[in-house]
């Protein structure tokens, strides 16, 4: 069965697999296929579906292939730039990307809004933060987010003016595992680990150029984990169940993907002596690779 969590203290719950709506955004896909793969989302009982303003037409499809089915999951999206007639990263710009979002996502709120990977400067001004708040006062959105990494996330954390977020957790990037996640829990926030299959680095026989990939593959064969099981399950049961994290999103634009990943994450946690060998070959190499991500 899948498992559901608390999201922090917000109030809602989640499930521990998500999906990262971003290939759904991608117009070569046909509607018919879209339409199939968000509803076999909600089939197999993924209730947290993630999407942003840069995705494409993403939020569109899941405004038309998935309003009628709205009760039935958790809605999460990326504001901050790409609103005509706005300045990216500005308060109205916020306000408007919300009620953008609202309208192509076909609903009266959105359950979780992220400041998409802004600037630290832009935080610490605090006016994109102010329009989340006032949002969340008015009732348009449920839960005030950050999507980012390294110092922008560390403020969003101590800020204590969020009430959730969104960075890099797997098994080539655990850095956030260490520093700031069990924080972000102490304070009730809810956090959804993004790329927790490390963007698949297994898949490349030789280092891969223009993947984002490329440097969790030089990761991944130094860490030279083995251990008899498949990779995918490897990865996804580690960033699944670390503590803190509440959901982790992967996206697919293939039903039978989905299903594995579903079967995976109903395995439950790795053995806790294989997390603890992963967590210390990480920390092993982790000195070396200060600034490659």
């Amino acid at each position: 069965m899948m498992e559901y969590r608390d999201f922090g203290t917000t109030g809602l719950k989640v499930s521990a697999l998500g999906f990262g709506a971003g290939m759904i955004g991608d117009e070569t896909i046909s509607e018919i296929d879209v339409e199939t793969i968000l509803n076999s989302v909600l089939d197999s009982g993924i209730t947290l579906i993630d999407t942003a303003r840069g995705y494409g037409i993403s939020e569109k499809r899941i405004g038309r292939h998935l309003s009628h089915r709205r009760d039935e999951f958790v809605l999460s999206t990326k504001v901050g730039y790409g609103i005509e007639g706005y300045n990216d990263w500005t308060y109205d710009c916020i306000l408007a990307g919300i009620e953008e979002a609202r309208k192509l996502l076909q609903t009266d709120y959105i359950d979780i809004v992220h400041l998409h990977s802004c600037s630290l400067q832009t935080l610490q001004q605090g006016e994109v933060i102010d329009a989340l708040e006032e949002s969340v006062h008015r009732g348009k959105i449920k839960v005030a987010a950050y999507s980012g990494e390294n110092n922008e996330f560390d403020f969003a954390v101590h800020s204590n003016r969020f009430s959730s977020g969104m960075s890099s957790l797997n098994i080539c990037d655990q850095r956030i595992i260490d520093r700031v996640l069990h924080i972000a829990k102490d304070k009730g926030m809810g956090f959804i680990a993004k790329r927790p299959i490390a963007n698949s680095p297994w898949r490349f026989q030789e280092q891969p150029i223009g993947h984002y990939s490329e440097v969790y593959w030089l990761r991944w064969r130094e860490m030279a984990l083995d251990y008899g099981i498949d990779e995918l399950e490897v990865a996804l049961r580690f960033s699944a169940f670390i503590y803190g994290v509440d959901s982790c999103i992967v996206g697919t634009k293939s039903i039978e993907h989905i299903k594995r990943n579903v079967e995976v994450i109903e395995k439950g946690k790795l053995p806790e002596d294989m997390v603890i060998q992963i967590q210390n070959t990480f920390r092993q190499y982790d000195n070396n690779w200060i600034g490659l991500l």
